[in-house]
């Protein structure tokens, strides 16, 4: 492994299972102690974790949002491959609202060489975007979210109720079939709900860990979404239990 591969494989371990030894680090990865602790010591330093005596634990609490700086070391060739098949799914021409998070990155990201009207709910995403010849971009307006550099408040929120879209790619923190698409941030919760409103058709873009979670602030029902892209294994049961709600579930290619 390379060093960000190493530094993905121990964020996404640790958000598994809360603590992890240099030792066992080593093994799984293939590089000698010393270079897993100058790893530990680096991911300490951007607040993704806490070293301790023999190995690290997470930085990040139960129940809450990690840091977009973390979320965005993990995963990234998963949410390129969501990104590859959302675009897959739009028509050029079509009017998209693009939700936050870094997976909703990936979506503007691979949108070169595309042509949309597309209104980001962050900062992150209108920068990849603003360097797209052939996208016109629409910003919400509104406060920014320090970090997430989402837009919210109430400029965003009433933005929606003026404009229509084609289509809303909406992100989430878990969507399980019974509580739907649920998200931690009620702040951010409020502009997704006023976009799905605004929007013919909603595009939930998930990554499969997502999948059975259940957050605090409920965005929309299973039945409000049209599609769900997402890398879980088609017999996964929040997946089945979805496609028997009439939900089209679309896995990307390898």
């Amino acid at each position: 492994m390379n060093v960000l591969e190493r530094h993905n494989f121990v964020i996404e371990l640790l958000m598994r299972e809360n603590r992890a030894t240099v030792a066992d680090l080593a093994h799984a990865t293939g590089a000698s102690e010393m270079t897993i602790r100058r790893d530990l010591e680096v991911l300490e330093s951007r607040g993704a974790l806490r070293r301790v005596r023999g190995g690290a634990v997470s930085n990040l609490p139960g129940g809450v949002e990690p840091p977009y700086a973390i979320r965005a070391m993990s995963g990234m060739q998963t949410k390129e491959r969501l990104a590859r098949t959302v675009l897959s799914l739009l028509t050029d021409g079509e009017t998209v609202a693009l939700d936050t998070g870094t997976t909703l990155v990936a979506v503007a990201k691979a949108m070169e060489n595309r042509q949309f009207t597309v209104t980001p709910l962050s900062l992150h995403a209108a920068f990849a975007l603003s360097t797209y010849s052939d996208i016109q971009l629409l910003l919400p307006g509104g406060q920014i979210r320090p970090g997430e550099l989402s837009f919210h408040g109430h400029t965003p929120a009433e933005t929606f109720k003026e404009l229509c879209f084609d289509t809303f790619v909406l992100g989430c923190c878990g969507v399980d079939p019974a509580h739907g698409a649920t998200a931690y941030n009620l702040d951010d919760v409020r502009v997704k709900r006023a976009a799905i409103d605004a929007a013919q058709r909603v595009i939930l873009v998930a990554t499969a860990e997502k999948l059975g979670r259940v957050a605090l602030g409920r965005i929309c029902s299973v039945d409000e979404i049209a599609l769900v892209v997402t890398d879980a294994a088609p017999d996964n049961p929040v997946v089945e239990a979805m496609r028997e709600r009439g939900v089209q579930v679309v896995h990307p290619q390898p």
